[in-house]
C-alpha cells in the first residue's frame, strides 16, 4: 500500500501563500488519485481537492476554488497544494489521502483509504 508524507505547513500571515507537499513511499502514485483534506480545530474534516494521477485530472471543493491549486510532479512522485492569499480561517491541520483511480468518488472526497499524518498550516494576522 501508499503510504504518504506531507511538508511544507507553518505559520504565514493572512494574504501570504503556502505550498504543501505530498510524497509518496512505498510505491508510486499511479493508479490512485491524491486528495487533500484539512480540519480545523472543533470542525470536521473536509475535502480541499483532488487529482487522478494517471490523467491529471482535477477536482476541488466549490469554497477552495480560486485560491487552491493542486498539481502533481511524476518524476517527485509528489502532489502539491498551492494556497495563496491565505486567511485566519484557513488555520487547519492538512492532510493528503489516496485511493484507488476506478472508485469514481475520488473527485468528491469520498472514500479515501490511505492517508498522511497531517500538517499544520497556521495563519496569522
Amino acid at each position: 500500500q501508499v503510504q504518504l508524507v506531507e511538508s511544507g505547513g507553518g505559520l504565514v500571515q493572512a494574504g501570504e501563500s503556502l505550498r504543501l507537499s505530498c510524497a509518496a513511499s512505498g510505491r508510486t502514485f499511479s493508479n490512485y488519485a491524491v486528495g487533500w483534506f484539512r480540519q480545523a480545530p472543533g470542525k470536521e474534516r473536509e475535502f480541499v481537492a483532488a487529482i487522478r494521477w494517471s490523467l491529471g485530472v482535477t477536482s476541488y471543493a466549490s469554497s477552495m476554488k480560486g485560491r487552491f491549486t493542486i498539481s502533481r510532479d511524476i518524476d517527485k512522485n509528489s502532489v502539491y497544494l498551492r494556497m495563496n492569499s491565505l486567511k485566519l480561517e484557513d488555520t487547519a491541520v492538512y492532510y493528503c489521502a489516496a485511493q484507488w483511480d476506478y472508485d469514481s468518488r475520488w473527485s468528491s472526497g469520498r472514500g479515501y483509504e490511505y492517508w498522511g499524518q497531517g500538517t499544520q498550516v497556521t495563519v496569522s494576522s
